[in-house]
């Protein structure tokens, strides 16, 4: 049989947490526990799952991801006490169009991501675990994906959507993903009949050895949600991204 051809894709590096119930609290952030769902191969490659971990800064933020050659990479952001993020990766609108948080509400499964300044309407996938513990990706390339045993896009903690940037070469669901900046908002329908708005603080795209993992991870005192795809420079014989691009925004309204 032919083997279909590898897509440029997202691909998870670390295992996530697992869910607990709805009302469970979120531990403080102690190594991999919150690195939830680092995206790391960005290109069709297979992702490690990580050791027992001993702290932060795998690749993709993750402690012990493997990088495109097999080979751990090291290094993550430093985060300031009023929450700014210290590193060397490049980020746009940094807080500067964020809105009042608002106060969070009871876990409900999001249907629905719409980003107005990018034009873009996408019913959600629900990403689960494989088997060995990484995160799964989205099948539809133009659909982006809510990862489930994480917070729910309006509960407290930091929710997260992943989406391709391309497939194939063609284009996917967040290729424009890193043109946003802050201020901009993005509506998340919930299947309690709630669309929760949220205001983009900044947008960064990191280099994998460099992503900011206490920064995307860290447990919040509202209701936070992360956009993440791929970045930087693709390698088409790796079929490889070498960067994340990540969307910081919180909650600041539900109708």
């Amino acid at each position: 049989m032919k083997r279909a051809p590898e897509p440029e894709t997202v691909t998870p590096s670390t295992e996530p947490p697992r869910r607990r119930s709805a009302r469970r609290t979120v531990r403080p952030l102690a190594a991999a526990a919150l690195a939830a769902l680092l995206l790391a191969g960005c290109g069709g490659q297979n992702a490690a799952k990580p050791p027992a971990p001993a702290g932060q800064g795998g690749q993709g933020g993750a402690p012990g991801a493997a990088s495109p050659a097999g080979k751990p990479a090291g290094g993550d952001a430093a985060t300031s006490a009023d929450g700014s993020q210290n590193g060397t990766g490049a980020g746009t609108g940094a807080g500067a169009g964020a809105g009042r948080a608002e106060q969070a509400l009871a876990r409900s499964e999001p249907q629905k991501i719409t980003i107005p300044s990018l034009g873009l309407t996408s019913t959600l996938e629900t990403l689960r675990q494989n088997a060995d513990g990484t995160m799964q990706t989205p099948k539809d390339p133009a659909l982006a994906g809510w990862y489930e045993p994480g917070p729910t896009p309006g509960s407290q903690g930091p929710a997260v959507i992943a989406g391709h940037v391309t497939w194939n070469g063609a284009s996917a669901v967040f290729e424009k993903l890193k043109t946003m900046k802050g201020g901009d908002t993005i509506k998340v329908t919930r299947k309690d009949g709630k669309t929760v708005t949220f205001t983009v603080d900044r947008v960064g795209e990191y280099p994998k050895a460099e992503f900011p993992t206490l920064e995307v991870y860290k447990n919040l005192d509202h209701a936070g949600l992360r956009l993440v795809t791929c970045g930087g420079d693709f390698d088409p014989k790796k079929h490889y991204y070498d960067s994340n691009v990540v969307v910081f925004a919180r909650m600041t309204g539900a109708a």
